[in-house]
């Protein structure tokens, strides 16, 4: 193949011919869009994208009055053969063809259809004053190995304005990723507006000071640090994401990772341990102590908030987080431990496990379905305690979903071990704030999010993965583009390429696809790691990390 076919990312399952730079010049002043019903919106986004960058008006036209035309349609035979976001393309010498398994597929391969155009499409006005656009003659048919291929952005440790999320969007749709789980509170911050609960952002929202760096860094930023989504942002997020056929599951932490909600209402912590005074938004790393009160009306306060959030999100899968709650509170509290006899349970850890279950009810009673951390495995809960519709994110290895899995339960991989991206890319002293393991590009486009002995039963529980960018480190566009990419473009193409087992991907191929593809990100303006490393411009001389040695443990 020559320069068009092998630049794909990611990988497409099939393409018949050669594709060729003696393409055929299909786009011009005259090239039409002729749109089947369903893909209006895919029409409206190659007008947007696509025009803009080469300044061609694309109008509407059925081909009879214009020598080319890009014809888009979604195909029952295609749905069948290849799922919803399956398509074919193929480019002949009287233009384009889209054909997808539903508005998705067309979609997905719209994006194709721009990484054929070259990387001047991906920019966002004419830089050539060229008038006749090549795309080569081929076909190609495509469709994705998993159905969830996500992407988490943690906006709570460092809130991210809209138009960075809006713009992270665009770069998960470039890469054919279809879910954005968007972190929106922890101990550092509450993002999302409430309106029966006002203070969540008037307090919750803002920190005096940040931790620069680890947590056992001396260093601080000392300038007070907030925002957050108004509810017409989150409908505006919500809505830019399903023209790019995304969807945005929300995520709400509880019981633990709490203390931004503690500060706004102090009631909602165990103040029979602490006092009545309100804690200050946290300003610093880890896992806070402050976590949930177990009462009622804590209860009552959070199905407040996920009845606005339900009506914000149409996503299915609510997330509850449900990780890293310490029981120190818990155990002092003599509330706590009144509720634990009163409710028959065994300890601290079913008392977790039951704050897990209200909500896992409350949401399946109202047509959705819980997702939360490993960690809601624990406790008894697997043993019957989740609702069958609930599903796990597996972060601390493999380990937790493939006990859910097994147990019946759906799956989400994203262990830290391969593909938390805030992790280092590089040894040595120029990654910026270096944390955790090395996770090279490679590492990364070796994982799997199936495990090897799983099972064929256990594998068809597995949706698929989520890349992971925590925020502690990355406090700025700038920096969550360096963590992000190009990393993201091999997690792109492992979730959604039909590949070898990961000891038999041909990387080095990919390197070279890579080569074509950091032009497109280029023209996208993404601050990306350059394969020789760090710009001088991208290191935190003196900033600590937290660097951890050798191979991570695959657990």
């Amino acid at each position: 193949m020559t320069d068009f076919g092998p630049s794909l990312i990611p990988l497409p399952r099939r393409v018949e011919g050669i594709p060729s730079a003696d393409g055929v010049g299909v786009l011009d002043e005259y090239t039409a869009v002729n749109a089947g019903p369903g893909t209006e919106g895919v029409a409206r986004w190659l007008r947007a994208t696509v025009g803009a960058a080469t300044g061609l008006p694309l109008p509407d036209g059925d081909g009879d009055e214009h020598h080319d035309t890009i014809v888009l349609r979604v195909c029952p035979e295609a749905a069948r053969e290849l799922g919803p976001e399956g398509y074919r393309f193929r480019s002949e010498g009287d233009g384009v063809a889209i054909d997808g398994g539903g508005a998705a597929g067309v979609f997905r391969g719209a994006q194709t259809f721009r990484q054929l155009l070259g990387p001047e499409a991906f920019r966002r006005a004419p830089v050539t004053g060229k008038r006749e656009w090549a795309v080569p003659v081929t076909t190609i048919e495509d469709a994705p190995r998993f159905a969830w291929r996500g992407v988490l952005l943690d906006v709570a440790r460092h809130f991210l304005p809209k138009d960075g999320v809006l713009r992270y969007l665009d770069l998960l749709a470039a890469h054919k990723l279809n879910v954005l789980h968007l972190h929106l509170t922890d101990d550092q911050g509450w993002r999302i507006e409430i309106l029966r609960h006002p203070r969540l952002t008037e307090a919750g929202a803002w920190r005096a000071r940040t931790k620069l760096g680890h947590r056992a860094s001396p260093l601080w930023d000392e300038r007070p640090h907030g925002g957050y989504y108004t509810q017409d942002d989150i409908r505006e997020i919500v809505a830019y994401a399903a023209e790019r056929h995304i969807t945005v599951v929300p995520e709400i932490d509880v019981p633990g990772h709490s203390q931004a909600a503690i500060a706004a209402y102090p009631w909602l912590g165990n103040t029979d341990v602490t006092g009545t005074a309100a804690p200050e938004v946290w300003d610093t790393w880890g896992v806070s102590p402050n976590v949930l009160a177990p009462s009622d009306r804590t209860l009552a306060f959070y199905e407040d908030v996920l009845t606005e959030v339900l009506e914000l999100f149409p996503s299915p899968f609510v997330h509850i987080g449900g990780d890293e709650c310490p029981k120190d509170q818990w155990r002092a509290s003599p509330a706590a431990q009144a509720r634990i006899r009163e409710l028959g349970l065994a300890g601290e850890d079913e008392l977790q496990s039951w704050f897990v279950r209200h909500f896992d009810r409350w949401l399946a009673e109202r047509g959705r379905r819980l997702i939360g951390w490993d960690e809601i495995l624990e406790g008894g809960l697997l043993e019957g305690g989740l609702t069958e519709g609930a599903a796990v994110s597996s972060w601390r290895g493999y380990a937790g979903g493939i006990a859910a899995a097994r147990a019946g339960h759906d799956v989400v991989m994203c262990p830290e071990q391969h593909v938390y991206l805030d992790h280092r890319q590089a040894a040595g002293t120029d990654e910026p704030v270096p944390i955790g393991h090395v996770r090279t590009l490679e590492d990364v486009y070796r994982f799997d999010p199936v495990p090897p002995g799983l099972g064929e039963a256990g594998a068809a529980r597995v949706l698929g993965a989520q890349a992971n960018l925590w925020s502690e480190v990355t406090e700025n566009q700038q920096r969550l583009d360096y963590q992000a990419f190009p990393r993201l473009a091999a997690f792109a193409e492992a979730v959604w390429s039909h590949l070898p087992a990961p000891a038999e991907r041909d990387y080095p191929a990919f390197e070279r696809r890579m080569t074509a593809h950091y032009a497109r990100l280029d023209a996208l303006g993404v601050d990306y790691r350059p394969p020789g490393g760090p710009r001088p411009w991208q290191r935190r001389p003196g900033v600590l990390g937290r660097p951890i040695e050798g191979a991570p443990p695959i657990v």
